[in-house]
């Protein structure tokens, strides 16, 4: 029997739990932030080109992204609560072989790890957090998203202060962080094991949603895919390149990008609560519709301004840009009740990979013409946002 129990079954949203979840994403994921942050001392000290710089991100999100979508499938079958403890510890080594690595190849190896943690971590943490809701999805996915991208933005704040002044070696103070994280998942590990465990017995409750035809499921799920397409494009473009781009552009230190790339991640980690209640009231599509095609004006604008309103645009888009995730994850296992993990899985996959292939492609590409060139063109790719418009129309309660 499919231990896949669909959120409205959880009469009342579990806050404690909720918000630890979102604790744990936030320690995950700054700590997976780090890496792209340190990009431009790991350029120096390895001698890199932008484009091994892609293959690096690419080896971190390929990991990250592969195994995400097989974890998902294979738990909404056999839930496995003691995962998420499991894949922190990855991350756990990971982080510990970076700050010793002394070749390219162990760089390669170590990213490989954390992107492996990453990958465990988020189908089963969407699922806690989905069953935690009490059937506000859409809340319960921007508490946990946000976690998510405030870790995210303090990864740069943290290679400022600490790996930058120190060197490579002090990535291992930023291990305890795992260490930490661990701790958390265990004790989550175990609610979910014994909710798992009460829920068997018990019927599987399902939302109220409109049946719609396998083929417009599958449509949608492609429109989805191309949005996710978009953004992470795009957001491969300030992850990993935009403290070169103000390098370059405004002749500033790399210390001082940090701080700006902070302050990208930061807007992005505040856009992000916003779309999950927002998606609850109005409808998702009117989120997805409003983060991908209403940031063009401004990603048009970016490469052309000075240094004030290049930070200023930065912190716009990251914020109206930051609301779309949790808006297209929910409205996707909206179409598709009962398979969280395989969806989470599905989209955090793609998403991760997207970010690593988007990297690789921009780091050739402005190793062949210049990173300036890179912002310009990828200003154009939520543009692409305008396809939203072919999702069929699916109605939410009001929460």
């Amino acid at each position: 029997m499919s231990l896949a129990v669909e959120p409205a079954a959880v009469q009342k949203t579990v806050y404690p739990i909720l918000f630890t979840i979102a604790f744990t994403h936030l320690l995950n994921d700054m700590m997976q932030s780090v890496i792209p942050a340190v990009y431009p001392l790991i350029k120096e000290q390895f001698s890199l080109s932008f484009t091994e710089i892609g293959l690096t991100t690419l080896t971190f999100q390929l990991t990250a992204s592969l195994l995400q979508p097989v974890v998902g499938f294979y738990t909404d079958k056999k839930p496995l609560p003691m995962s998420l403890a499991i894949g922190m510890s990855f991350t756990l080594v990971g982080l510990i072989l970076l700050s010793m690595a002394n070749s390219f190849g162990m760089l390669l190896v170590s990213v490989a790890l954390v992107g492996m943690g990453s990958s465990v971590f988020h189908p089963e943490s969407s699922r806690v957090a989905q069953l935690a809701s009490g059937g506000r999805k859409g809340l319960a996915q921007s508490i946990f998203q946000v976690g998510g991208n405030a870790g995210s933005a303090l990864g740069p704040l943290l290679a400022a202060l600490i790996v930058m002044p120190y060197g490579m070696h002090s990535v291992s103070w930023i291990s305890v962080a795992a260490v930490l994280g661990i701790t958390l998942l265990w004790q989550v590990g175990k609610w979910y094991q014994k909710h798992l465990y009460l829920k068997k017995s018990k019927a599987v409750v399902h939302d109220a949603r409109p049946a719609l035809p396998k083929g417009k499921i599958v449509a949608a799920i492609g429109i989805l895919l191309l949005l996710i397409f978009s953004k992470y494009f795009y957001m491969a473009s300030m992850t990993s390149y935009f403290t070169f781009f103000l390098i370059d552009k405004f002749h500033i230190d790399a210390q001082q990008s940090q701080l700006y790339l902070f302050a990208f991640l930061a807007a992005v980690a505040v856009g992000t609560i916003a779309g999950g209640p927002l998606g609850d009231r109005f409808g998702r599509k009117v989120v997805i519709w409003f983060s991908i095609l209403g940031v063009a004006p401004f990603t048009l604008l970016l490469p052309y301004v000075s240094l004030f309103w290049t930070v200023v645009l930065a912190v716009i888009v990251g914020a109206i840009i930051a609301s779309a995730f949790s808006a297209i994850l929910v409205y996707a296992t909206d179409l598709v009740p009962g398979k969280v993990g395989t969806i989470a899985g599905l989209f955090f996959g793609l998403a991760f990979g997207m970010g690593g292939l988007g990297s690789a492609v921009l780091g050739n590409l402005a190793d062949h013409t210049s990173i300036g060139f890179v912002f310009k063109l990828c200003a154009f790719l939520p543009l692409i946002g305008i396809v939203t418009g072919l999702l069929p129309n699916v109605e939410h309660k009001k929460l």
